[in-house]
């Protein structure tokens, strides 16, 4: 399978491709600095650019059989639209290209349905909301773009995320409903890329945790 990464040099981004690589999939990396990917293989393609260039991101998705994006906000970025505007972009070029598949990853502040948020919950996106707002209303919006879709979606979100090693140890369920506080970003990308192999979990947006 060919799958496409955005958010390929970040902390899950990463996993997600080596983890994509190691399963003998053909991946496309799309970065805005090669540098930041120490990853060399024939498996791999890396194209530069930014998610705010739609022409880049068309260029990346072409020929891709799925999409993961694990974009997110850079403490240090003078706008918080990334996940916004990067999703109008991917979902696009898309479209244009014909692919289906679309895994999108973002944190459990993001409410579905399904969810059951205790006072724990609550008070955590409370604290989401004040002190970093503009990161989950981008969150928001982003999901609500790719829910918006006739595309064979799946919307991973995840608890706090920590360092660690790969353990395959992990819950999924809902926000308060089989969940933990917190999760290892190569477990988070261990599901990601299962999800994208087997096709689960279409027009669903589980919450994965330790």
């Amino acid at each position: 399978m060919r799958i496409t990464i955005f958010g390929a040099t970040g902390g899950t981004g990463k996993h997600i491709v080596q983890m994509a690589l190691d399963a003998g999939h053909e991946v496309t990396a799309f970065v805005r600095s090669p540098e930041k990917l120490s990853i060399d293989e024939p498996n791999l393609t890396v194209v530069q650019g930014d998610v705010h260039d739609a022409g880049a991101v068309e260029q990346a998705v072409a020929g891709s059989d799925a999409v993961i994006s694990a974009l997110a906000n850079s403490p240090k970025a003078p706008t918080k639209d990334v996940q916004t505007v990067g999703t109008q972009h991917i979902i696009a070029a898309m479209r244009k290209h014909g692919v289906t598949r679309l895994i999108s990853t973002t944190g459990a502040g993001v409410r579905f349905p399904e969810d059951e948020p205790g006072m724990p919950d609550q008070i955590i996106r409370f604290l989401l909301k004040t002190l970093n707002g503009k990161v989950l209303e981008d969150a928001q919006r982003h999901t609500d773009l790719i829910v918006d879709t006739d595309l064979e979606w799946t919307i991973i979100r995840a608890p706090m995320l920590t360092d660690g090693p790969h353990t395959g140890d992990y819950r999924v369920g809902w926000v308060g409903v089989n969940t933990g506080p917190r999760l290892n970003r190569a477990d988070f990308a261990d599901f990601v890329l299962d999800v994208a192999e087997d096709g689960s979990y279409v027009h669903k947006a589980p919450v994965v945790s330790n």
